[in-house]
């Protein structure tokens, strides 16, 4: 009457056994069979609570405290209540009738140790989270402690944070009650556990896994103890037998909980060694991405799933799954894009949680005693948020901690209430000073920032319904990977131009030259290096992913629209400022002139380094497959460099026409319109860069402000080359494109690329809708 074993569970049990033990019942009952281990239990039903409540009068008691809505912004209230009823239930007595068959099923499983899990009938539904309200207890032995667990799990359905979320959420807390799930432990801390989303948890964006996996039980990850290591895999290829880990983000996995004495978890630090290395195998990481797939499907909508590794076995286990909740309840017609006026001094930086602004007077927060003064509207400053911060979290304008990553508690409940947050900064607390002001941005990408003062920023909304048919194909230009996924969602016919450079200088760092030659750096430059390339003991190979892994991100995000990587075309200039790179860059009166683009490709100077270019879109495409991705070749000055730049592909493993691969082109030298017949016969594609076409075409520098009047992409002799290059392409029955700054400028530049004939337009992100609009009419 009071137990139920997994094997006799379903999702239709909920209301018996709650949204967490019904998950877990499901899984065990209908997906073991088809591979996915789940370990075995069973759940002490909502039931038997409410016997224990009502035994004990306490039900009563609860009504009588709770007849009221208590302010949830009047903290002291609120704490007064849930500690009175939580003593309550801890201090009463479990009914015989109810131990017994607790008793009996524990044995059953095995009398070994076993966790405890809350299962609120109220929590995991599609449209409200209940994410840590309640406690879970691991490592419990013994039939006295189970007991206990148990009677602890019963007290947490009213600590402040689940009063508060019910209020919010409109739960009556008569209607919801507790379901303890009993589930065999696995011995994660021998080994590694973490935490899975089906989905970005950022974006939305559905089409990837998202996992985090740090060392011993999951409990650090979920609380946001311990900065994890991230992986994300690409579900369409994947699908097809790719092994498709298109990110991977070395967390720090400072400590990590396990076993202690006596049914007790204890913190250890973690070994340097372990530091310094991922916390599950590839082949791991793509079993887990392939059993949430199969989670995900079976339920029919994301999900948010914890996992865990059994140290003794090595076999890997999942241990919930809940829906996900927040990008369910959200409408894709609207996109906001906040915009900080300019940048400031930044105190502090870590990960971004959502992609809003705020600011406010910090709050620096060391022990929850001092939550009771947190007043709305002040940055949240702390090392790691609980759950029963909950109630204060709301009111915060933003939110700051110093551990943590993209799935812990104050990254799911920011997300949840719409609250910009940085986690992870590692510092905040020494570099920000209480009632500072401050403000948070998390609208530059995956990277979160902590700037010193207020600074301005704006709310751009955009409605993206009704948009009809555009004359030409609509495509975008794309630089940030970690803003790709955000930017799918916009109307697009995929990416026009997709620069390497953003890649080397914001997520590589390092000149390719000196990764080449590390060992011949200067002791200076060689620490750098070895700090930014944790992990990698071959220096070329970290180029090679993190590459890939930025190139990869922007052909995944718009799968399987066509995604157009431009090779590296930094200036001398430029290529110096990487760590480095002084020591292999010449100098030179005019580099925007010099030596770039192609004729750095096949050049024995710089021969090596490219290779590592064409290794990493070797990898994007045929270990991820990544077919979509394109590659385009910069400032091209002669057919006979074009041929020479090709050959080195070729060399590498990218050869033209293979395994579908083609070869777009920029024009942006008078003499690729003069010969674009020529050109054609080598390339698939034209791409015209009408910055440096009307730079060169006018004869102007474009970075001088003393000629700076006479530059413009609209004078007659630049329309003129780009008229016609439009038209040998049509004639050569090769693609072109414009992928300049004019159409994103200029609606009127865009009509008459339009009158001209062009393919297609890659805008600027803020200006897709608008121009589409426009053209559209």
């Amino acid at each position: 009457m009071y137990i139920k074993h997994f094997c006799e569970i379903s999702i239709n049990d909920t209301p018996s056994v709650g949204g967490k033990n019904a998950s877990l019942g499901e899984m065990y009952s209908n997906l073991t069979q088809k591979g996915i281990k789940v370990p075995d239990g069973f759940a002490v039903t909502a039931e038997a609570f409410r016997h224990f409540l009502k035994q004990n009068k306490l039900d009563i008691l609860i009504k009588q405290l709770l007849h009221n809505k208590h302010s949830v912004e009047n903290v002291k209230k609120l704490a007064a209540v849930g500690q009175k009823i939580r003593a309550a239930i801890l201090s009463a007595k479990m009914p015989t009738e109810i131990s017994a068959e607790i008793i009996a099923a524990y044995k059953k499983l095995g009398g070994n140790d076993v966790a405890v899990r809350s299962s609120a009938t109220a929590e995991d539904l599609p449209t409200a989270s209940f994410a840590g309200q309640q406690e879970s207890y691991l490592n419990v032995k013994g039939e006295k402690k189970l007991l206990e667990a148990v009677q602890k799990c019963y007290a947490s359905l009213f600590t402040d944070r689940a009063i508060s979320y019910r209020l919010h959420q409109g739960f009556s807390h008569e209607q919801v009650a507790l379901s303890a799930g009993v589930q065999k432990m696995v011995r994660s801390d021998l080994a590694s556990s973490g935490v899975m989303f089906t989905l970005d948890t950022e974006s939305g964006f559905r089409d990837v896994v998202l996992i985090n996996s740090s060392w011993g039980l999951g409990e650090n990850i979920v609380k946001g103890r311990v900065n994890p290591d991230q992986f994300m895999v690409f579900k369409p290829t994947l699908a097809k037998g790719f092994k498709s880990i298109i990110s991977r983000q070395l967390g720090s996995k400072e400590n990590k909980l396990i076993y202690g004495q006596a049914n007790a978890t204890v913190q250890k630090k973690v070994l340097a060694s372990e530091q310094h290395i991922y916390s599950l195998s590839d082949e791991e990481v793509l079993q887990l991405a392939k059993w949430g797939m199969q989670i995900e499907k079976y339920y029919g909508r994301p999900q948010d799933i914890e996992w865990a590794k059994d140290g003794n076995t090595k076999e890997l286990f999942i241990v919930q799954a809940r829906p996900e909740t927040i990008h369910t309840r959200k409408s894709g017609n609207v996109i906001e894009e906040y915009h900080l006026s300019k940048r400031g001094k930044i105190l502090c930086e870590g990960r971004a949680i959502g992609e809003k602004i705020g600011q406010g007077k910090a709050h620096i927060v060391n022990h929850p005693d001092e939550l009771k003064v947190f007043k709305k509207g002040e940055a949240l400053v702390a090392r790691i948020t609980d759950p029963d911060w909950e109630p204060i979290m709301r009111l915060a304008s933003a939110i700051v901690t110093e551990q943590g990553g993209k799935t812990s508690h104050a990254a799911i409940v920011s997300r949840e209430f719409g609250v910009p947050c940085v986690v992870g900064t590692g510092n905040a607390r020494a570099v920000i000073k209480n009632n500072q002001p401050i403000t948070v941005s998390c609208a530059e990408g995956e990277s979160g920032f902590v700037y010193a003062g207020l600074i301005p920023f704006t709310v751009k909304k955009e409605e993206i319904t009704n948009l009809k048919k555009s004359p030409v194909k609509i495509m975008m230009n794309v630089g940030a990977p970690d803003e790709a996924l955000k930017f799918s969602f916009l109307p697009n016919d995929g990416v026009g131009l997709a620069r390497e450079e953003f890649i080397f200088s914001n997520f590589i760092k390092v000149h390719p030259l000196a990764l080449i030659n590390f060992d011949k750096q200067p002791r200076a430059i060689k620490e750098k290096i070895a700090k930014i390339t944790l992990g990698y003991k071959d220096k070329k190979q970290y180029l090679v992913d993190k590459l890939a892994e930025g190139i990869g991100a922007l052909s995944a995000a718009f799968y399987p629209k066509d995604v157009i990587v431009r090779f590296s075309d930094f200036k001398t200039n430029e290529y110096a400022t990487l760590i480095g790179g002084a020591a292999y860059e010449p100098k030179e009166a005019n580099p925007m002139m010099g030596w770039r683009g192609a004729s750095r490709y096949y050049d024995e100077h710089f021969k090596q380094a490219f290779a590592l270019e064409c290794a990493a879109v070797k990898k994007a495409r045929e270990e991820w497959g990544l077919k979509n991705l394109i590659v385009m070749i910069p400032f091209c000055r002669t057919v006979e460099e074009g041929k020479k730049v090709l050959q080195v592909m070729a060399e590498h493993g990218l050869k033209r026409g293979f395994d579908g691969l083609q070869v777009y082109m920029m024009v942006e030298i008078p003499s690729n319109v003069i010969l674009a017949h020529e050109f054609a016969k080598i390339f698939d594609g034209f791409s015209i860069g009408s910055n440096d076409l009307t730079q060169l075409t006018l004869g102007v520098d474009r970075d001088s402000q003393l000629v700076s009047h006479i530059y413009n992409e609209r004078n007659e002799a630049v329309k003129i080359l780009i008229s016609q290059v439009i038209k040998v392409a049509h004639e050569s029955n090769v693609k072109v494109g414009i992928c300049g700054q004019a159409p994103s400028d200029y609606p009127e530049f865009a009509e008459f690329l339009v009158k001209a004939g062009i393919d297609s337009i890659s805008l600027n992100p803020d200006t897709v809708v608008k121009t589409w609009r426009a053209l559209s009419v």
